[in-house]
């Protein structure tokens, strides 16, 4: 629709996930605008993402060291690990403030419609890391989805035969907020089977 640089923007704004024709074309224009000073501290801040930071050589998570600050962290607790998808979740977990544990980022999840199987994750370090008797408790904390569920399902049949290990999945089920009719069946059916005592 435009022409050259402006139309080659739009087109790599694009690509990124979650960013559509219109929003593409939307922050392109934005830029278009911004003043040159902040156009290049958004390049310096990008530029600085590709040369330094780098994944985690334990747990997969993003690290400007050969650790991520959870892993160098020595007050952590190293028995538990909180098996989650991508780096994102590691962020969205320690925002609770209520896992203690360390980490293991698989780097997606099994999905045969995309191509990724389990060869494709981080599947067999995590292996490595559990077989020695450190661990204690691997939690499951992948994406309550489709990719998420078969995942998930893959890893507790891997798990299981490690002895002294206790694997766990987290809870899922209806959002505070929510309402029934609008919940899913799955959403529903694990709500009711994870239901607590109260009395």
């Amino acid at each position: 629709m435009y022409e050259g640089p402006v139309q080659d923007l739009i087109d790599e704004l694009g690509r990124l996930p979650g960013i559509g024709p219109k929003s593409a074309q939307r922050i392109a224009f934005h830029l278009l605008g911004t003043d040159p000073a902040d156009l290049t501290r958004l390049q310096a801040a990008l530029q600085r993402v590709k040369d330094e930071v780098r994944f985690c050589e334990l747990c997969g998570n993003v690290a400007e060291d050969t650790l991520c600050r959870i892993c160098g962290d020595s007050r952590r607790d190293a028995a538990i690990i909180c098996v989650v998808e991508e780096p994102k979740d590691v962020a969205a977990v320690e925002r609770t403030r209520e896992f203690k544990g360390k980490y293991h980022v698989l780097g997606g999840a099994i999905s045969p419609i995309d191509g990724v199987g389990p060869e494709q994750l981080r599947i067999e370090p995590l292996l490595k890391r559990i077989a020695g008797p450190e661990v204690t408790e691997v939690i499951i904390a992948t994406d309550p989805n489709m990719e998420g569920e078969a995942t998930a399902t893959y890893l507790i049949r891997l798990l299981r035969p490690f002895p002294g290990l206790s694997v766990t999945r987290l809870a899922s089920g209806l959002p505070v907020g929510g309402d029934l009719e609008y919940a899913d069946e799955v959403t529903l059916g694990r709500a009711f089977s994870g239901r607590l005592s109260v009395g």
